[in-house]
């Protein structure tokens, strides 16, 4: 399991043009920046009655992002999950910001929904493999590496309370390791979005990372139209299917871009936490539609972790929107859930 993802295109022509019933003719504004390792970019549309302007907006949405980059990042040391993570007491409970809490809150019930493949503990594997903080060399670590850093994981090895005066967390052994790359983003995409809600914007788009939400419609009138990438390991890029996002947020998961060779062997950077190796099957990506931005990103990574017919299983258990992508002998084929086909056949009428 791992956070990074494959990549989107927006495939709208952002051009100015008038909206009718507003009191000026509106405007775009793009926003951008850099945030937990990665960029962000936002598209809201301003038609004159908005409570702030875009500087007082962007400085907003930097301020926030800032925070949940110092509540949850990994690769900063002096972050709130870095310093859990470095705590060595165990059956200790710790008092957590409300935002941290929330996460991990949401990663855990995850945990469930994709029986087990989506596990914010596996970080001391996915580090070992070289995909995480420590950067190790790109080699397969021996089986004794393995199986001592598996002891190492799982969700019932921490401990999260929520009460009237917040959230306490602790872990029953010294080397726990939350990793919230895998549903972080997704959260700062939620509070960016909340922030453009809170000063009056009714039509939007955000994206970290490659996690979207999006509300109301674009500058043409239309809905903000995202596409899902065509898997391409000679590294080019294309559009499998292009979505009308209608106040939904969208994320992919996909193992074609991230990996390292050793002896003539491929290893993919999502790792099945159950058994510390790298994912085997043959989804080549999976991306998810959901209200929450979270939900979608987490959801992604464990689904993905899952496989075609386990991920697809799931998503008609819970309901779920989603759409795969399945490498066979002949190429790539496709498959959704009956809740994707719904929402396509909505946006057909």
């Amino acid at each position: 399991m791992r956070v990074k993802k494959t990549s989107f295109f927006l495939t709208a022509l952002f051009v100015l043009t008038t909206l009718s019933g507003c009191g000026k003719d509106p405007e775009i504004i793009s926003l951008v920046g850099k945030t937990m390792g990665t960029t962000y970019h936002i598209k809201y549309i301003d038609d004159g009655s908005l409570s702030q302007n875009a500087e007082q907006v962007h400085a907003r949405i930097e301020e926030i992002l800032k925070d949940v980059n110092a509540k949850m990042s990994t690769y900063d040391p002096n972050s709130e999950l870095s310093r859990f993570n470095q705590s060595r007491e165990i059956n200790t409970p710790v008092p957590i910001s409300a935002e941290f809490g929330t996460v991990l809150q949401e990663a855990l019930r995850l945990n469930r929904i994709t029986e087990g493949a989506l596990d914010v503990t596996v970080g001391p594997v996915v580090n070992l493999w070289g995909f995480g903080p420590e950067k190790r060399p790109e080699r397969q670590p021996t089986a004794q590496q393995l199986a001592e850093r598996q002891q190492w994981v799982g969700a019932d090895k921490l401990k999260l309370n929520q009460t009237s005066g917040g959230f306490t967390l602790e872990k029953t052994v010294p080397q726990l390791y939350i990793d919230l790359s895998s549903i972080a983003k997704g959260f700062g995409v939620d509070q960016a979005a909340d922030v453009l809600e809170q000063f009056g914007v009714r039509n939007y788009m955000v994206e970290i990372g490659g996690e979207i939400r999006a509300k109301g419609k674009n500058i043409e009138g239309k809905y903000w139209q995202i596409a899902i990438e065509k898997p391409n390991f000679d590294g080019s890029r294309s559009v499998e299917q292009v979505i009308g996002l209608q106040d939904l947020a969208m994320a992919t998961s996909g193992n074609y871009r991230i990996y390292f060779e050793d002896q003539g062997k491929r290893f993919s950077h999502e790792i099945d936490p159950k058994t510390g190796y790298p994912i085997q099957h043959h989804l080549a990506s999976i991306t998810v539609l959901h209200p929450s931005s979270m939900t979608a990103d987490g959801l992604s990574t464990g689904l993905f972790v899952l496989g075609e017919e386990e991920a697809l299983r799931v998503a008609e258990q819970h309901n779920l929107a989603v759409y795969l992508i399945i490498k066979t002998d002949k190429g790539f084929e496709t498959k959704m859930s009956s809740k994707f086909t719904a929402l396509l056949a909505e946006q057909e009428k």
